[in-house]
Order: C-alpha cells, then structure tokens, then sequence
C-alpha cells in the first residue's frame, strides 16, 4: 500500500515554539500556562509531567508565579491583570496571532469597526476582540454576515483567524465588501495553515483514504477533515492509533496521512508506521527533519502571490516570506505579473526567524551575486555586456546586469555630447566595464569607446565602398547657413547649399530637416571628406532651355529678386532670365520695384538665348501695343544719351557692390552691357522703319 505524507504535516511554526517556550522553564516552582498550551492531551499531560500545569483561572495565581500564555494569545486586559498581580509572564502567543492584535488595535483607534472571521468561541478570537478598541463581531457564514448591526456607510477592517479555511475566508471578505463601502481587510490565515489545506486536498483528490491526526479540540484540525472529506468520502479523523481500524484500510492502495498543527510529529509517525520508535518528548526535542540557517541558497516553489510579497514552499516546517523590496530594485514591479503559483525560483535566507516566525528571503541579492560575477568576468576579458537603464542621473546611466549596477559616466554614455540622457530610461545598451570594484560600489561601464570602434569599422567599410559620381543615401545629421552634414553611415558628407537645387536656395532649412532621407551625388572625394551634390545632370533643367525658351517665345515666370537695373525672373528651378529695365514698358521706368513685386507673375518674351552661358534676356514692352510714332521719336531722342549713360553708372555701381556668387556678379555685368547696347540701337531701328514707312507712301 502507497501511503503519501504531506509534508507539513504536523507542529505549526507557532506551537513549537509555544512547546519549546513552556520546557524551558520546566523544574521551576508554580509554572503555569494560562488554559491548555494547545489542543492536544499528550502534549499537556508531557508538560504535566514536567511540573508545568494548567490554571483556568487569574484568581489562582499568586505573587512571583511563572505565567506561559498560550500560542492562541490572550487579551490586552488579562495581560494587564497578569501584570498587576506581579506574576513572571511569558509570552508565547504565536507572532501571527500578535501581528492581528496590533492590526484590530491600530484600525479601531482609527473609528473602525472589526470584524472577525472565525470560531467566536475559539480562545484565539476571544483574544483578538480583547485588543478592539470599538464595536467588533464574529462572522463565519453568509447568515452571519446579512446580519451584522452596521451601516453600509460604516467604516470596518477585516481580519481571520489564522487557522480559518484560506478560500472561504477570501468568500466571505467579498460577501462583507458588498455589504460595506469603506472596507479594508488583512489575510491573517497563516501561511502554514493555507499550505496545509491546499496540501490536503490536493492529496485527499488522488487516495483511496486520508487519515487525519489531530485532538478533537482543535480547530484547524476538524477543518483538515472536513477539506479533506470533500475530496475524500473515506476520511478518518482520529487522535492516535488506536482510533484507527487498519482493516479498513489495508484492502487499499493508496493512503494520504495529514495532521493538525498541534499535533506532535510521534503522532504522525506512528500512523505512518503503525508503530512509535521514539517518545514524543525525544522527537519535540529534535531538529526539524530539515534545518536552514541564514546565507543559505535554496530552491523554493511559488505558492501564493500577493501584491507586495511571495510565498514559498522551501521545505522547512514554516514557508518562505519574499518581499517585493527583496525580489527586485524596481519598485514599479508586478509580482502577479513576474511568478505564478507553481514556479520555481532559487533564493537566499535572510533570517531563519524574523521574530513573527517568518522566513525572509531575497533574490535580488542573490541575483546582484550573480550579477557580480557576471560583471567581473567581464572585466577580466573585456567582454560586451547589455543592460537596462534603471535610472537617469544627473551624471550619467545607472544600469542592472541581473540586478547588479554598472554606473555609465555621461562623458562615456556616447561619443558625442549628449545633453539631454533620458531618451535612455529602460533601453538595453550594450557597454563594456572599465573599473571593477564592488567593495567600494565603484562598477564603471563604456559605452562610447564601443560606439568609436564600431564607427571606424562603418568608416572604413564606407570609403571602401564609394568613389567619386556614385549616388549614395543618407539622413540629414546636421543643418547650418552654408549647407547640410549628411549620415552616410560611417562618416558625414557635405552638401553645400550651392549644389542643394539648380535653382537659387536662400536657406538650407527651407528644403531639408533633420532625419530627412536624401539620395545624393558623391561629387568630390578629398581624404576623409565628402563633398556632395543634389544637382544631378540628368535633371539639369538646361539640358531642353533651347527649345523651351527659344527666341520669340513667350514665356511665364514668377519675380525672383530685383536690382536697379532690372528683375530676374525665375522661370523653372534653376533657370533665372534677365527684365532689363528698359525692357518692363515703353513708357520711363526708373527701377523695377516701381512696377514689379517680388512674387509677381508676368509674361514676357524671350529676346535672347544663350545656352553656354545660361544666359535669358526678356521683355515685356515687345508684347505691349505700338505707341504713336512722332511720339516715340520724340521719346527714343531725348532719352537715348541719358539712358545709356544711366546702364553704364548701373553696370559701375553692380560691378562695386559684392555678389554672393562670382557668376551672378559675371551675369548682371553681361546682361547690363547688353541692355545698353540694345537701347543704343532702338532709335536707328526706329528712324530705318519710319523712313521706310515714308518711303512706301
């Protein structure tokens, strides 16, 4: 016959340490515990045999006794008559049970009303009312609840007793939170009263029969047989041996044994083995079958999640406590969202006992060990590490490597000035450790020296790749007044704002931003810089100018800029024609602005091409009406000298004015001699046609 033990069968953290408590003053004259130390006759008959017996009653005490209070605890007012009689007191209350009374006394100071979920008759629950400074009550079922004597408005603060079933107590607080509007609720169940009823039933669903060990009077031993015996039709509640019939039993193939927590371990063993080889008393006095002590590394299992700690199995007679604080140096962390029931995670003992009978763990620190190593290895070989940014700092990054820190200088974050550093909060970078100290929490990363040499490889993988008239992509790194840096990947390449379009560019920012995408031309390549152009032959709006603006042909553009001897007229991108000014009416125009704004569209005749130079003289008086000829003769002979004198003084002043480009310098010169010439020569054409004209009449 298969017979399965459940683990945490058996003493609770609590009344061991009650037992122990009681034995160690064992011998000595009128020691006494206040009703039975627990639910479980051998237990006080052993302590009776020692000299240590049961008083009922405070009246019986007298001056300089010795006192053990139960695990269950007592209430405040019988401590302070315990007190007031002069009675050596020893307090044994079970550190659970203390944690609620300071929990009802604090929330009732506050005008809380509590309410307590359990046994109203139970002496634990008697003394935890006795720590309520206002109104408390004793609920256990649904009937108990719709009828509680409170307002929805109410205020309350909920709490169990630790030895209530763990799910119906999570029911109940629910049924109460309908009830109430202002509620909140501790989960005293004891963890080791939860693990044993979650480990009952699991094994009470796989048996043929379960046996529970455990005294009548105990609490949370009738509620193991009553968990048990929803799984388990053939459950068997019994306090020794003997209460057992083996022959029901012994037909079947499987056996699950659990036992209540003030059950002694012989008890256990004796149903397990049908026989005691040890005394009660010799077993008390043992070790536990497994012992830990603080520093030790060990694996556990998940068995509960709350919000801000983690229960675990780690195979000790009382569970594992990990608090958030302790899994992780993130306070934003989700435990629900991190380990589930069931996982399994390895982490080192804080303290055996924190003094509530808690085992404390951690795994950031024993992850922060492992970190360490991690991180020295790494700076023993020069290794590249990736971690997250956990924080910005004024002076740089603070980054875990398995929840040890690396501390990134700013002067080493990038190779370039960064000063702004949060675009970096949770990124993974990559970096590698340049000083190595933990003693003095002294761990530096370098992030820029990798940067540097992964630049240099793009460098010179680039300038293997490119050579002068290749088209190449980038992104616009940088803007200034004179052009634009671009990103090749590798190294920058300059696109000055000369070679940004064929047509006149006032500012590079008026067509390009930063992060913009462009293709352009490697133009010159001249060691380590890259000169760069957007003009490309193929788009040259000069290749088809001689049919497009042909002499005689008129044409539409929009005035790009005036001087005082003309407008130049903007016909395409990259193609400007000259409106002299003479060339605007036939009437006296002493400066285009007189006539023309910056922006206007006009409509002109081209009157000269010159495709070498990319040249384009207009007019506009062609295409306006004749005017009377007598008049115009009067006008072409009083105007001709001073007109071509004025072009000359133009033609003087541009030429001393600075241009912001040799050729535009170069071009108003040509086009204002021109201009002069074709003046000069207007009032012979005109005489020649009026001559003819006479001629023919």
């Amino acid at each position: 016959m298969k017979v399965i033990l459940a683990r945490s069968a058996g003493f609770c953290f609590g009344v061991k340490r009650a037992v122990n408590m009681a034995l160690e003053h064992a011998g000595e004259k009128r020691t006494f515990t206040l009703g039975p130390i627990i639910h479980n006759k051998e237990v006080t008959d052993l302590l009776c045999s020692k000299g240590i017996g049961i008083a009922d009653d405070i009246s019986a005490l007298e001056e300089g006794d010795t006192v053990i209070i139960r695990s269950h605890g007592v209430a405040g007012e019988v401590m302070d008559m315990l007190y007031s009689k002069g009675v050596n007191v020893v307090d044994a209350t079970c550190p659970f049970v203390k944690k609620i009374h300071r929990y009802v006394e604090e929330m009732s100071s506050n005008g809380r009303e509590v309410i307590i979920v359990g046994d109203g008759d139970h002496p634990e629950v008697k003394g935890i009312r006795g720590w309520c400074r206002s109104s408390s009550y004793v609920v256990s079922t649904e009937d108990d609840i719709e009828a509680l004597p409170i307002d929805k408005n109410t205020p309350v603060a909920i709490v169990a007793q630790t030895t209530f079933n763990y799910k119906r107590f999570q029911e109940l607080v629910e049924i109460i939170r309908r009830k109430v509007y202002d509620s909140v609720y501790l989960g005293t169940v004891c963890n080791a009263t939860k693990s044993r009823q979650e480990e009952a039933t699991e094994i009470a669903s796989k048996v043929d029969a379960m046996i529970i060990v455990g005294d009548p009077e105990s609490s949370n031993s009738r509620k193991l047989f009553e968990e048990c015996r929803k799984h388990c039709t053939r459950s068997y509640f019994i306090t020794k041996l003997d209460d057992l019939n083996l022959t029901d039993i012994e037909p079947l193939q499987s056996v699950g044994i659990t036992a209540g927590a003030s059950t002694p371990d012989n008890l256990i063993e004796e149903v397990q083995r049908r026989m005691s080889e040890q005394s009660f008393e010799q077993l008390l006095e043992e070790e536990p079958i497994k012992s830990i002590h603080n520093g030790e590394v060990l694996e556990g299992t998940v068995i509960d999640v709350k919000d801000d700690q983690i229960v675990l199995n780690i195979g000790y007679k009382a569970d594992g406590i990990l608090s958030k604080n302790e899994y992780s140096n993130n306070s934003d962390v989700d435990l629900k969202e991190e380990v589930k029931p069931g996982d399994t995670m390895q982490v080192k003992i804080l303290k055996v006992n924190d003094g509530e009978g808690q085992v404390l763990l951690t795994y950031k620190r024993l992850a922060a060990e492992r970190g360490n190593k991690i991180l020295q290895e790494a700076f023993e070989n020069n290794t590249v590490l990736t971690g997250k940014v956990e924080r910005v700092l004024t002076g740089g990054l603070s980054v875990t490597v398995d929840e040890a820190r690396v501390f990134i200088p700013a002067s080493l974050v990038s190779d370039s000035f960064e000063r702004n550093l949060e675009k970096y909060q949770d990124q993974e970078v990559e970096f590698v450790i340049t000083e190595f100290n933990p003693r003095k929490r002294r761990i530096i990363g370098d992030r820029k020296q990798l940067l540097t040499a992964e630049k240099e490889e793009k460098k010179k993988a680039l300038f293997e790749s490119i050579e002068k008239g290749q088209t190449i992509k980038g992104s616009v790194k940088n803007i200034t007044d004179f052009g634009a840096f671009i990103d090749l990947g590798g190294a920058d390449g300059l696109l000055h704002i000369s070679e940004m379009s064929w047509g006149r560019v006032n500012n590079p920012r008026d067509i390009l931003s930063v992060g913009d995408e462009v293709e352009a031309l490697i133009k010159d390549i001249d060691g380590e810089k890259i000169a760069l152009s957007l003009k490309f032959d193929d788009r040259n709006p000069w290749n088809d100018a001689d049919v497009k603006y042909a002499v005689g042909n008129v044409v539409q553009g929009r005035v790009a800029r005036m001087t005082d001897f003309g407008a130049f007229i903007e016909l395409e991108p990259g193609i400007d024609a000259l409106l002299h000014v003479s060339q605007i009416s036939r009437e006296h125009v002493n400066k285009p602005a007189d006539i023309l704004n910056i922006g206007d569209i006009i409509e002109a005749k081209v009157t000269d091409f010159n495709g070498e130079d990319k040249k384009i003289s207009l007019s506009m008086k062609v295409m306006l009406p004749p005017v009377d000829d007598a008049a115009e003769d009067e006008e072409v002979s009083s105007e001709e000298a001073p007109a071509a004198e004025a072009v000359t003084e133009e033609v003087a002043e541009a030429a001393e004015e600075p241009a912001a480009e040799e050729t535009v310098t170069e071009e108003v010169a040509e086009e204002a001699a021109e201009a002069v010439e074709e003046e000069a020569e207007e009032p012979v054409e005109g005489s020649a046609d009026t001559a003819e004209e006479a001629s023919a009449e």
